[in-house]
């Protein structure tokens, strides 16, 4: 679908009292915009995920604004700290590490809270590892849910996957070298070994690797090299084919958990049915598999 595009000139101003949310690289450098390193440099401070990194950044394009820290162990205390700050009149940046922040990211509470002081924030838009690898990926993108990182411990991480086995979008996970191999064991385990997926690791680095196939092919490609653990990782997974004419099973069984939990399965059926305009047959025998 194409919309109408109404390009501005330029406008690097800084707004006084104004929090503006900057992507910065998830790897190459020179995918930062000149907004974001005009933004950068014409604030008062930068609020970042780790300063040290951040600082690295600023210093190979000669930005010398002044940083603090916010991360998930202090963004509660100081989030107020720096709405104060915008409320006198201090222009402020937030970035994470890498890409856009917020996405897996520290700076909810932040703009949230600048949000609700009625405070102006902005978006300074630039690279994202999720819609990078989406747009790479050969999968539908038409809808898509993006799921974080998956849960560290594997019983809840394979309760996580279970309780998304019959989404029908496209599922989008982060994932850390350390989990990778536990985690597409674990997807090829509930989703089944023949759905497929497509696994992007180092994007825009020197090793960027984008490889598609079933669950089942992804594990023994990513045991056959134990460099490809290394690096950052986007998973992205088929959801479940849904026959023509047959309801949306996930949305099928949020409708029916709904009503059997007061409801005789045989009235859940009917109710679901007319609701859901789907076979009555197919419903119930859904319905008596969620009561087992």
């Amino acid at each position: 679908m194409s919309v109408p595009v109404s390009w501005l000139e330029p406008d690097v101003s800084i707004e006084q009292g104004t929090l503006y949310v900057v992507a910065t690289p998830i790897g190459n450098l020179a995918d930062i915009s000149q907004r974001a390193l005009d933004t950068l440099a014409g604030v008062a401070c930068i609020a970042a995920e780790d300063t040290r990194h951040t600082a690295r950044l600023l210093a190979h394009f000669g930005i010398a604004t002044p940083q603090l820290s916010l991360h998930e162990h202090n963004e509660e205390a100081r989030a107020a700290e720096l709405v104060r700050r915008l409320q006198a009149g201090d222009s402020i940046a937030l970035v994470s590490d890498a890409g856009t922040p917020l996405i897996s990211d520290p700076g909810y509470r932040l703009v949230r809270e600048a949000r609700a002081a009625g405070l102006a924030v902005v978006p300074v838009p630039g690279p994202s590892a999720l819609v990078a690898a989406l747009s790479v990926s050969g999968l539908p993108t038409d809808r898509f849910a993006f799921e974080g990182f998956p849960a560290p411990r594997a019983m809840a991480r394979r309760r996580q996957f279970e309780a998304l086995r019959a989404e029908s979008r496209t599922l989008v996970f982060y994932e850390s070298s350390h989990r990778v191999a536990a985690s597409l064991a674990d997807m090829c385990a509930i989703f089944g070994d023949t759905r497929e997926a497509v696994v992007a690791r180092e994007l825009t680095k020197a090793f960027e690797q984008v490889q598609a196939g079933t669950l089942a092919e992804l594990v023994d490609w990513l045991a056959a090299d134990a460099n490809r653990e290394r690096g950052e990782f986007v998973i992205m997974v088929a959801g479940q084919r849904v026959e023509p004419g047959m309801a949306d099973e996930g949305e099928a069984r949020r409708v029916l958990a709904l009503l059997l939990a007061e409801l005789p399965v045989k009235t859940a059926t009917r109710l679901a049915a007319e609701l859901l305009d789907q076979p009555r047959n197919a419903l119930y025998d859904l319905a008596l598999s969620m009561k087992k």
